[in-house]
């Protein structure tokens, strides 16, 4: 169901009285990981399976994002929360295609998909569809985590490490654990409206959450969002006619609508069942590139838009049952399933190549879909052991995981790929139909203590088994010496491993410009192989990481925490063939591209292990709480992280060609700020609070392609561009209107901070103002709202 634009600010307010969500007087606001220190208190269940370590006591870097600090940064998507809250979450910042609706974060510089998603601690599944944005994220099919309604989170736990050894694949540079909320008790409610400065764009969320006692032994918690989001248009006069009416360049049009449930319940005192779910359906659109008049005269005399659909259904379910004292052991025995489906479509097209040869042709058509599942099944046990010469017990945990994989393209109607296909959008053939799948077991075993009453050691190994990726064998080390209670030293050693994901082993897809074609075949593929393609191997990395936690005044914490992964068989989107090479590749899966595409700015691309890169880095938090004497507080919250990526060796295609230019090493290397810092205070005195939270953006470097001019369309010939760093400033004021209900007005983006702008020869018909590639600062502009919260 679509929203109307009509939908007035006002209008949506009024409805929000009746749906807010209750928060204390300090949790109105506050956006930073650091924003109460009791968060850094709290048992944490991410990166250890000790059950009794807190993220202040912890031997590696975690992060304890609560539900109040994303519902005060005004964001009503969980990335764009995220990515506001710790300086080493980056997000892709505008997506073309199908790729503007992949919402997922990357920690320390690394992409998507290096980074674990747990909910609950259990394997997300990834989404079906691949990131097509030429950029560092481009080839990725990572876990989608805006289709986790934000009303269903308790805190979000964020493992700045990596963790192979302890999770398996996938947790290369860290991980995200989203722990839903649970027990019988509250009702919630919230509502959020807003629009961009601009005044498009204008998003509604309205949220419940609401818990259920089932007797003395059990609960169960319902959460439901709906979110929708109008289009934006941030394009530049199309040079072709000199009008500004090509508004491809923006965020599409969304509306989104997810569903969770938590419940558990006790069985006998020694055991509980249990089980979670979500499920998501987004239907949302994106214009493509204006074709001009003198394309279809007969059918669009004015010229014609194509407009880009997505539906896409996505769940995930989780059943176990859990309870302790079983000869000794707490135990917990789980089965997982998750899918998501995403059905692609056209409107306002036409296949112009069937026109010619039939004198008809479709204007709206299916392109196909995308379909992936994944059922994993865990087994998970602990228990302490005394022994005599330890300073503490010996946590021992061990366990075992079965997950069968599975992933699918379906092809679209005949004519969105015949004679060329249609504009926008080529889709997909019987050819192209794919049905994989594989199986992966794994064992692991975690040992922790403290060896003296100072120092804590944690020795994780884990064994895995891909039946199409091979065997692997990770391990990780981490300690830590507390010097005294204000100062202490924590470090760690791991490997990692990420095998190829389905989708990237099998993905296809051909997106069509009004003059120019990119087309990613699957590397197993007739046109791949003959481009050079070896068949994908699985991702390995070495981590390595130092730091120190401070407590020199009461209420004053402070950690610093040093890095390296090294990560070698780097999964990118390899080599770039253009031209007649491109189009006799395409010949050989039977595919022709629309006459309008010229032979030059045709291009092929497959997904390769590509290249050997080192990441370094450095992560910084520091928070401190001012208290008056009237009862009111500040707390005083900074962040930061800078990162540098190194190639350490590019690798070659099987006929002698490198697999990455000029182009896709920046995308590696420079496409990330080189630096990000969040700082400021929320201030509380119970009834007003005010947050001021500035965020400083570090330049950005990316190789630009041109497509005007003696070197349009070239693969060697790029224009050097830097995105200077930008300020952003945050700010929202809160009041308590009854003990109930609070109200909030904020703005993100205060002072309509944008990105350099690019130049005119390198945006595609002066469509595009920015740099799309980068991973810095949006696009949109600022965004003001208005938030009501209501708890019962």
């Amino acid at each position: 169901m679509l929203f109307k634009r009509s939908c007035s600010l006002a209008a949506s307010s009024m409805l929000a009285v009746l749906s807010p969500q209750t928060v204390s007087a300090q949790q109105i606001v506050g956006p930073a990981t650091s924003a109460d220190p009791a968060a850094s208190e709290e048992v944490i269940v991410t990166g250890t399976r000790d059950p009794n370590v807190t993220a202040r006591k912890s031997a590696s870097p975690i992060a304890v994002v609560t539900a109040a600090e994303l519902r005060a940064t005004g964001q009503s998507d969980l990335r764009d929360a995220l990515q506001q809250l710790a300086p080493s979450i980056s997000r892709q910042v505008m997506g073309l295609d199908q790729s503007s609706l992949i919402n997922a974060v990357s920690l320390r510089g690394l992409t998507a998909d290096q980074t674990l998603v747990l909910v609950n601690g259990k394997r997300r599944h990834p989404t079906s569809a691949v990131n097509l944005n030429p950029g560092p994220q481009q080839g990725t099919a990572p876990v989608d985590i805006d289709l986790i309604p934000v009303a269903a989170i308790e805190r979000v736990e964020i493992l700045q490490d990596g963790a192979a050894a302890l999770y398996g694949s996938d947790a290369i540079a860290g991980v995200i654990n989203i722990i839903l909320k649970s027990g019988g008790d509250g009702l919630d409610f919230q509502s959020l409206n807003g629009a961009t400065y601009k005044g498009d764009g204008f998003t509604t969320n309205q949220s419940i959450s609401k818990g259920f006692n089932l007797g003395p032994d059990g609960h169960a918690r319902f959460s439901a969002e709906i979110v929708h989001r109008d289009r934006t248009d941030r394009s530049g006069p199309d040079t072709r006619t000199g009008l500004n009416n090509n508004p491809a360049i923006g965020s599409p049009l969304t509306t989104r609508v997810t569903l969770s449930v938590d419940a558990a319940y006790k069985l006998t005192p020694g055991a509980e069942a249990y089980t979670f779910g979500t499920y998501a359906f987004r239907d949302a659109s994106r214009l493509a590139y204006r074709r001009l008049p003198s394309v279809l005269p007969t059918i669009y005399p004015n010229g014609f838009q194509p407009i880009e659909t997505i539906s896409e259904n996505e769940f995930a379910v989780t059943a176990g049952l859990r309870g302790k004292n079983l000869a000794g052991w707490n135990w917990d025995v789980s089965s997982t399933y998750g899918g998501d489906l995403v059905d692609l479509g056209l409107r306002r097209t036409a296949n112009t190549g069937l026109f010619a040869a039939t004198g008809a042709t479709p204007t709206s058509v299916d392109i196909g879909s995308y379909r992936n599942g994944q059922w994993t099944n865990t087994l998970d046990l602990r228990r302490p052991v005394a022994i005599s010469f330890l300073a503490s017990q010996l946590n021992v945990a061990l366990g075992g995981e079965y997950r069968r994989e599975t992933y699918g393209i379906d092809a679209g109607e005949p004519g969105s790929y015949l004679f060329g296909g249609t504009e926008g959008y080529q889709g997909f053939s019987p050819d192209n139909r794919t049905r994989a799948h594989r199986d992966v077991a794994a064992g692991y075993v975690d040992l922790s203590a403290r060896l003296v009453p100072a120092w804590l050691v944690d020795l994780a190994g884990r064994y895995e088994s891909y039946s199409d990726a091979g065997n692997t064998l990770t391990g990780k080390i981490s300690t830590r010496y507390d010097v005294s209670d204000a100062f202490a030293l924590r470090g760690t050693v791991s490997n990692g491993f990420r095998a190829p994901t389905l989708a990237q082993s099998n993905f296809t897809s051909i997106v069509v410009s009004p003059s120019y074609a990119n087309a990613i075949v699957a590397v197993a593929s007739p046109a791949a192989r003959a481009l050079g393609a070896s068949p994908l191997r699985p991702e390995r990395s070495t981590n390595f990481s130092a730091g120190v936690v401070v407590s020199p005044l009461a209420g004053l914490d402070i950690t610093i925490d040093a890095y390296q992964t090294s990560v070698r068989n780097r999964i990118i989107a390899g080599g770039v063939y253009n031209g007649q090479q491109a189009l006799d590749a395409l010949a050989l899966q039977g595919v022709t591209l629309p006459s309008t595409v010229a032979p030059e700015s045709a291009s092929v691309q497959y997904y390769a292990n590509g290249v050997d890169t080192r990441t370094r880095g450095l992560d910084i938090t520091v928070r401190y709480r001012t208290a008056f004497a009237s009862g009111a507080s500040v707390l005083w919250d900074a962040s930061a992280n800078v990162n540098r990526t190194k190639l350490t060796r590019i690798d070659r295609d099987q006929n002698g060609n490198p697999l990455l230019n000029a182009q896709g090493i920046g995308y590696l290397t420079k496409a990330y700020p080189a630096s990000k810092l969040i700082f400021g205070g929320l201030f509380s005195d119970g009834k007003w609070s005010v947050a001021l939270h500035e965020l400083r953006y570090g330049q950005t470097r990316t190789q630009l392609t041109y497509y005007s001019g003696p070197d349009a369309f070239s693969n060697t010939t790029f224009r050097d561009f830097t995105n200077k760093a930008k300020w952003v400033t945050n700010l929202e004021v809160g009041y308590r209107l009854t003990p109930n209900l609070q109200a909030a007005l904020g703005a993100n983006n205060l002072f309509n901070a944008f990105p350099s702008r690019i130049p005119l020869e390198n945006s595609y018909v002066g469509a595009a103002r920015y740099d799309t590639s980068s991973q810095q600062l949006g696009q949109d502009g600022g965004f003001y709202y208005l938030r009501l919260n209501l708890g019962i």
